[in-house]
């Protein structure tokens, strides 16, 4: 390499690679087809050596490509946090925070909070990343997370709230149309919604839960919001929180006595705890989903 590239060839490689192709790239990067290709020439050069192959399939990374996303994707990251810390005010309640949440919590419990939040706060942004991905707020992916998982990276601030109760729930409707099952046996016999995917925490949820097996699944969703959509349209039974069933009288708790407790964790670099829009963002955070 006779040169360091500029970052901007680096985040154009990126694009193409998350892209797969350069007309994307230059679309998701709001730039021209031609100049999205000059920075990959360009990157090509000063790395000697290529970065895509062209086939019938379009263009295919090679290993240089390969080996420099983990690298690209990581500085793409730090910009974007770069670019948040220094949208604020040092001291003010305003710029931008990136919140980082499953997309039931984004959905069903965040909306109402964060609207206070803006009416007490109007300078603040929201960015709102709806996943059950872990993002990595070390890497600063996000500034504040919102997770099921104790976290378990160091130099992070925690906060433990009460745990949310998940039970089988169904639409009323669905229980006119095929009873209301009595026991897990029962239950087994009815349309089931469920994962499609399974994890860890999900084969643990499963050993104690007999009806819980992907095979018996009418349903089979990785989404948590897809479930609970499928739940509120009468497809069948499935697992839900508690507290949201308990907004619409259509849905009924099915076999009460189970009750899985599912942890909640608001949590944030503990870099940012001195910020003041960081902090108000993690303590409205705080008060609102333990409400």
């Amino acid at each position: 390499m006779n040169v360091d590239p500029d970052w901007a060839l680096y985040r154009t490689l990126l694009a193409v690679l998350d892209e797969g192709s350069l007309s994307a790239a230059a679309r998701s990067l709001g730039l021209t087809q031609p100049t999205v290709a000059r920075h990959v020439d360009a990157l090509e050069a000063a790395l000697g050596g290529d970065l895509f192959v062209r086939s019938q399939r379009g263009l295919d990374p090679t290993d240089l490509a390969h080996a420099l996303r983990p690298q690209a994707q990581i500085m793409a990251t730090t910009a974007a946090a770069l670019v948040r810390t220094a949208s604020g005010t040092l001291g003010a309640v305003a710029g931008t925070v990136r919140i980082s949440a499953s997309d039931v919590v984004g959905v069903e419990h965040l909306p109402p909070i964060l609207t206070c939040l803006k009416r007490e706060h109007p300078g603040l942004v929201i960015e709102l990343t709806l996943s059950d991905r872990l993002d990595d707020l070390l890497a600063r992916e996000a500034d504040i997370a919102v997770r099921m998982t104790q976290p378990t990276q160091t130099a992070l601030l925690a906060k433990r709230l009460p745990s949310v109760e998940i039970g089988f729930h169904a639409h009323r409707d669905y229980l006119d149309r095929r009873g209301t099952p009595v026991d897990m046996m029962d239950l087994a016999r009815h349309d089931l919604i469920g994962y499609d995917m399974e994890t860890a925490a999900l084969r643990a949820m499963a050993e104690r839960l007999a009806a819980l097996d992907r095979r018996g699944f009418a349903l089979r969703a990785d989404s948590n919001l897809a479930q609970l959509a499928a739940i509120r349209a009468g497809f069948g039974i499935g697992l839900c929180q508690t507290r949201i069933a308990r907004r619409e009288p259509v849905l009924v708790r099915i076999l009460p006595e189970i009750a899985l407790p599912l942890p909640l964790w608001i949590v944030m670099h503990e870099d940012l705890k001195t910020s003041a829009r960081f902090r108000a963002v993690f303590d409205a955070l705080t008060a609102g989903l333990a409400a």
